[in-house]
């Protein structure tokens, strides 16, 4: 298989920023059982990263390092020049509220509208909480309703989120991530629960706004094909390992699938 470090997929000519992400010999252990073991990336703005390997293979466990939900076991983790395993809960908050995160289960409250649940996106900037759409300054609701309707939704702004197809609830929850101006997005499986062409959907709608706004997107995906549909590079993950980093273009199915065959808890 190809292995690339990120200094290979970036243009050598072009002058780049510092690493949106950088992981330097990071481990992560749950009691005996080694889930990453030695790990080394850099993700550069901009970049959307298609994060594949089996289940167990670690991606999950990754995502969490990086926004801090997990303390690395070893090494080091810098994220928008913060190492989030050293940040007080202040910091990690701020941090946090610049790092957005598009879970597989969408993370929605059913009960609210698309409107309420994408407000819910700007309460980082906000003193007091909110109860009710009506609460939010008129600035934010204006700007609440322009992500909805960029994610195709702004007519179904008052209906409630658990009336709402699967796809389109995690449209919602892209506007959502959209009101926090994210310069960074993780999503984690965030098609798995949806049929092929709101999967299609989702992840375009995801990759024109990166490209729209300049985010940078690390997305764990199973679904091979959708990963080199969307994604600039793909970096793949066994047995708490990486074993490919390349650009898509210089992939193909076949080889991200060899990853995939004879691997643990696959």
């Amino acid at each position: 298989m190809t292995s690339m470090t990120a200094e290979d997929v970036r243009d050598p000519g072009t002058v780049t920023a510092a690493p949106s992400i950088a992981l330097r010999d990071v481990g992560m252990r749950f009691g005996e059982k080694t889930v990453l073991a030695g790990v080394d990336l850099d993700v550069h703005p901009g970049e959307f990263v298609a994060l594949v390997g089996p289940s167990g293979a670690g991606k999950s466990t990754l995502l969490r390092l990086l926004n801090g939900s997990h303390r690395p076991t070893t090494g080091r983790i810098d994220v928008l020049g913060t190492d989030p395993a050293t940040c007080g809960r202040r910091d990690l908050r701020r941090l946090r509220s610049r790092v957005g995160f598009v879970f597989q289960q969408f993370g929605l409250v059913g009960r609210l509208s698309a409107l309420e649940n994408v407000l819910m996106g700007a309460l980082g900037s906000l003193r007091l909480p909110r109860y009710g759409a009506a609460t939010y300054p008129r600035a934010l609701r204006e700007r609440a309703v322009a992500n909805l309707e960029r994610v195709g939704l702004a007519d179904e702004r008052f209906q409630r989120c658990d009336t709402l197809s699967g796809g389109q609830q995690q449209r919602v929850a892209i506007a959502r991530t959209l009101m926090q101006e994210a310069e960074l997005v993780l999503a984690d499986e965030p098609v798995a629960s949806l049929d092929p062409n709101a999967s299609v959907s989702v992840l375009e709608t995801l990759k024109k706004l990166a490209a729209e706004d300049g985010f940078t997107v690390v997305c764990s995906l199973h679904q091979v094909d959708l990963a080199l549909m969307v994604s600039d590079r793909v970096v793949a993950v066994r047995d708490g390992s990486f074993v490919l980093d390349t650009p898509t273009a210089e992939t193909d199915e076949a080889e991200i699938r060899s990853v995939y065959r004879n691997a643990r808890d696959a």
